[in-house]
This record gives C-alpha cells, structure tokens and sequence, in this order.
C-alpha cells in the first residue's frame, strides 16, 4: 500500500500555495483588519479542503477491500502501514475541529487574539499556525503547567 500520510506542515503548505494570493499579511498594516481576516479564512478554508481531501483518497484504499497478504511478515507490514494511516487520519480530523474554531473566532471578530490574556498572537505566529489560540508566552506557560502536573 501506498502510503497517504503526509505531514500537517506539507498540508498546510499546499493550502497556502493554493491561495495563489499575491497578499500576505505584515505587521506593518492594522492587526486583523478586513483584509487579514479575509487571508486567513481562505487559508484556513483551502487547509481543511486538503485534509478533507487526503481523507478520502484513505478511504477509497479502505473501501477497495480488505489486506490479504499471502505472507504473514507481509501482512504485519501492511497492518502496521494501516493503523499509521487511520492514526494520521484520527489526528487530521481533531485538526479539522481546531480549523473549524478558528473560522467561528474569526467570524465573532476574536481571531488572531490570546484566549488567555486577550493579547494579539501576532502575524507571523498566525502564519505559521494559523489555528493558534495563544501568544507564544502564553503557550509555553500552559505546556509548564502541562508538564508539572504530569510529573506529580
């Protein structure tokens, strides 16, 4: 089997490349006007078409009919090849539910802002992810948090 996992980053990449906009948006204009919002709604709409996508190339393999793999060794591979791939897939859809959030915050007009401490996140944190919900700060602070309780 071929395999159809392809990383987030190559998604998200591909929706970007997809946009075919000669605008990005910068610091330098007002943070999140019209023009901003309308940018990452695209975006954000083209990532999830090409995760929906992905997902149904995954499905069409799932529905052509089961492994049967003459030899055991091969078979082994081809299971583990496909729980990788409902894994990917299992993920990608919790990814679509983030993108979804995002596009209701960016209808509300909350997009783009810290839901911790109500800061801008920043353009070029959006841009690289543009699912984001806190400021870089506000992250790492959560991630500590995350970690202490983990240990005790």
């Amino acid at each position: 089997m071929a395999s159809v996992a392809t990383d987030d980053i190559d998604i998200l990449a591909k929706a970007k490349r997809t946009l075919a906009s000669d605008y990005t948006p910068s610091d330098d204009e007002d943070y999140m006007n019209d023009r901003q919002l309308d940018y990452f709604r695209m975006l954000l709409v083209e990532w999830k078409k090409s995760i929906l996508s992905a997902a149904e190339g995954t499905l069409q393999s799932l529905q052509d009919g089961p492994i049967r793999e003459p030899d055991l060794n091969d078979r082994a591979s081809s299971e583990t090849d496909w729980g990788i791939e409902l894994r990917t897939r299992d993920r990608q859809r919790k990814l679509i539910a983030k993108i979804d959030s995002a596009l209701r915050r960016i209808d509300k007009n909350e997009y783009g802002y810290c839901e911790v401490t109500g800061d801008p996140i920043g353009i070029k944190r959006l841009i690289a992810r543009p699912i984001a919900t806190m400021t870089v700060e506000a992250q790492e602070a959560h991630e500590r948090r995350e970690k202490i309780s983990r240990d005790d």
